[in-house]
């Protein structure tokens, strides 16, 4: 299995997700997250079909740094279920993942 993930996560504001990307890099547990946005989620929601504008986050990292983003994902959003999904990266440059290695703590 990798040892190194792909968090993907959604914020309401544009603000709100790079202040997010900051401090997970400045607390070492990224050492890249990317602001994507905005994006339009439609999804189920309480039995109604929601539309929202979002803004995407994007976090390179390493999978035993899974837990340590979470909580602060879920410190940091303003939402009551949000998405914090974790991808394996199956293969990767091996220099950019050293340099994933020297960035998180």
């Amino acid at each position: 299995m990798s040892d190194y993930i792909q968090v993907v996560t959604t914020f309401a504001g544009r603000d709100a997700a790079e202040a997010a990307a900051a401090d997970l890099v400045d607390r070492k547990l990224a050492a890249c997250a990317q602001v994507a946005g905005p994006i339009m989620s439609v999804y189920r929601w309480n039995g109604e079909t929601e539309r929202t504008e979002e803004y995407s986050l994007t976090i390179k990292t390493r999978r035993d740094r899974f837990a340590a983003v979470e909580a602060a994902l879920l410190e940091l959003t303003s939402y009551e279920t949000p998405e914090i999904l974790a991808l394996p990266v199956v293969v990767g440059h091996e220099n950019y993942l050293r340099w994933i290695d020297a960035n998180v703590g």
